[in-house]
């Protein structure tokens, strides 16, 4: 018997992406005084529809195609990291995390409650 359904996956993989996103920034900080170091990040958007729409398997081990930032404006050692930036990234990445781990929690809330009312 399967327990978990294409809900808890898709929210799986969002929790995934959420802390892909979170490792990317915390490394684009922590070179932010690394000359030449460019900015990376992922389209959270674009590989979150490429799982649920089943064009990439969902799932911790896919990682996600990580990308150099465009349009961030470098400074005269070649470094486009900026803090202020890297901050509100984190920010919504640690949002998105805690959202996808409330919503996964209670999804499997519902699967153990319906269990429960099965055994009586």
């Amino acid at each position: 018997m399967q327990i978990t359904g294409a809900m808890s996956e898709g929210l799986a993989r969002y929790v995934d992406l959420a802390t892909q996103e979170a490792k990317l920034t915390a490394q684009n900080m922590a070179n932010i005084d690394t000359p030449g170091y460019r900015a990376m990040g992922i389209d959270f958007e674009g590989e979150m529809r490429n799982a649920l729409s089943g064009a990439r398997a969902a799932g911790p081990a896919q990682s996600p195609r990580v990308r150099l930032e465009d349009g961030l404006v470098s400074r005269p050692d070649g470094n486009n990291v900026s803090m202020d930036r890297e901050g509100l990234n984190l920010a919504e990445a640690q949002l998105k995390y805690r959202t996808g781990l409330a919503l996964l929690r209670q999804q499997y809330q519902m699967t153990l409650d319906a269990i429960r009312v099965d055994s009586k």
